[in-house]
């Protein structure tokens, strides 16, 4: 029998690398899963250890956070009171059959262990020695769930363009690998994480011909107390400013990328002013570029956690967001979720919430917390969460996607890229077929059934389902593209593998739940 870990910790960046090393010093026996070769996760992202120099930093808020954090996951990992298994990324969650893998939201739920099966990420680099090959599993009585986010995308004609990029990957090319993606860009969307990125490729010698930023900024006074929850981000703000203006980069608020224009490559895009809903309100301007990295805020990853049948909700910004309590407890008993998988809020936020959970975890499994020390420890983490909340909220609020976003699209505008669908073959669906909802049109036109899955698109189709139907994207729209078993891409074979594990476990009378059943999210909405 695999040993079982009083907890298994999902995801090395800034939540889960902080859940795990409060758990391990408050006694528990942790394992730590991440896809990456090194912890700090996509906020965190850095040049190889090994080999980083002192200019690595720049860019990064809260490195000294991140540097206490990771000497002290090394240390607990040296001692083997943590089990650090960077390099695998879990493609399955199971629970055994003693519970039904739900649970009332207390944390302390009846269910059996959870097993998750995990498969090597693609090796890269220097450390790919250190990643392991072939099948592995992780059993644990509790999860603390941080798979983090990724960029969201909106389809604008000539986004399939080569040059035409996400924000944050243009970044991790920076931070990862020291890498330009162009000479001269444009970078364009909404949200404080534009000014990070456009900063960023200026420190790197890349011509940043403009910010092309959907919203004015100027709705932060209609929120003041969450605007000044988080006071550090006021100073960085300014401080990203000063470099725009120190190096002459054009700041266009209330203008969005109407298209990318090129042949074969980037080479300009047509930018226009807009209303407060995201509708064109004046001539159109071009702007030569080679890079267009755009941003529209972030997606949080729900795959574990519907796959584990946790409760969601639509979060401010219209994301699909995991449902939990004061304690960060989900509603599966012994699931605690942390991080941008419980609403977009920034590293700081997601320390706070991965810390919160590890406590709270440990207290219930009756592990020493320093009596009324413990206690306050918990009450000061649930106030800064509180606190960045409502910072998060005022933002979320200040930088919304336009409503009217669908309007920019021509029916020949490709919105799943995997299966190259239109918008006009989504529209074609809706009008002719009354595909009325995101999951029809899913089950009729094709989009995210290809290779990611609806990564990439499902946002934006839910979004256009909702426009073409007249009222605003909700929750329903959303869940049908989030779920997806496997979570990752895997070989056949190690699906043919758990296939005759259950197998075995039903000969041998273990009542280990079919793993392709299902009772969440993403055994209903599958396609």
């Amino acid at each position: 029998m695999p040993h079982t870990h009083d907890v298994a910790v999902v995801g090395a960046g800034p939540a889960g690398l902080a859940a795990a090393v409060q758990a391990a010093e408050a006694g528990l026996d942790v394992a730590l899963v991440d896809a990456a070769g090194q912890p700090g996760g996509q906020y965190w992202r850095h040049f190889d250890e090994r080999w980083a120099r002192p200019e690595d930093r720049e860019g990064h808020h809260g490195w000294p956070v991140f540097t206490d954090l990771r000497e002290r996951l090394y240390a607990l990992r040296d001692t083997g009171r943590v089990r650090y298994l960077p390099g695998r990324q879990v493609w399955l969650a199971t629970r055994d059959g003693d519970g039904d893998g739900t649970g009332t939201g207390t944390g302390t739920g009846t269910g059996g262990a959870f097993t998750l099966h995990l498969y090597p990420t693609v090796p890269a680099g220097p450390r790919a020695a250190d990643t392991a090959a072939g099948r592995e599993s992780v059993v644990a009585r509790a999860l603390i769930l941080c798979p983090g986010g990724y960029d969201r995308q909106l389809p604008v004609p000539g986004w399939d363009l080569p040059g035409v990029m996400a924000a944050g990957g243009v970044q991790a090319l920076l931070k990862g690998h020291r890498t330009l993606a162009g000479r001269r860009a444009v970078v364009a969307g909404t949200g404080p994480f534009l000014l990070p990125v456009a900063t960023g490729l200026a420190h790197a010698g890349a011509r940043v011909a403009a910010v092309v930023e959907a919203n004015a900024t100027l709705d932060w006074l209609r929120d003041p107390l969450g605007a000044v929850s988080a006071p550090g981000k006021g100073v960085e703000a300014a401080q990203y400013a000063a470099t725009l203006a120190r190096r002459r980069i054009p700041y266009r608020s209330r203008t969005v990328v109407q298209e990318v224009l090129g042949d074969g490559r980037v080479e300009a895009v047509r930018t226009v002013r807009v209303d407060r809903h995201g509708r064109p309100a004046g001539p159109g301007q071009e702007t030569d570029a080679d890079l267009v990295a755009f941003g529209w805020g972030f997606t949080p990853s729900l795959e574990l956690p519907l796959m584990l049948g946790a409760s969601t909700r639509q979060d401010v910004d219209g994301s699909l967001v995991v449902e939990v309590d004061a304690l960060q407890r989900s509603s599966v008993g012994n699931v605690y979720v942390a991080g941008e998988a419980t609403g977009v809020g920034g590293a700081a936020l997601s320390v706070c919430e991965g810390r919160l959970g590890a406590l709270a975890l440990a207290a219930s499994l009756g592990r020493p917390l320093g009596g009324t020390v413990g206690t306050a420890a918990i009450r000061r983490l649930q106030a800064r969460v509180r606190r960045g909340r409502r910072f998060a909220g005022a933002m979320h609020r200040t930088y919304p996607v336009p409503a009217s976003w669908p309007r920019w699209l021509a029916d020949s505008t490709v919105v799943c890229r995997c299966e190259e669908v239109t918008y006009g073959e989504l529209r074609q669906a809706h009008d002719d077929l009354g595909a009325t909802d995101a999951r029809t049109l899913k089950m009729l036109a094709r989009p995210g059934m290809g290779w990611c899955q609806g990564r990439v698109c499902g946002f934006a189709t839910a979004g256009i389902a909702a426009c073409l139907d007249g009222r605003r994207t909700t929750a329903q729209d959303l869940r049908p593209l989030s779920g997806r078993t496997p979570a990752v891409p895997v070989p056949l074979g190690e699906l043919a593998a758990a296939a005759e594990d259950t197998a075995e476990d039903t000969a041998e009378g273990r009542t280990g739940k079919d793993p392709w059943a299902g009772d969440g999210p993403a055994g209903r909405d599958g396609p």
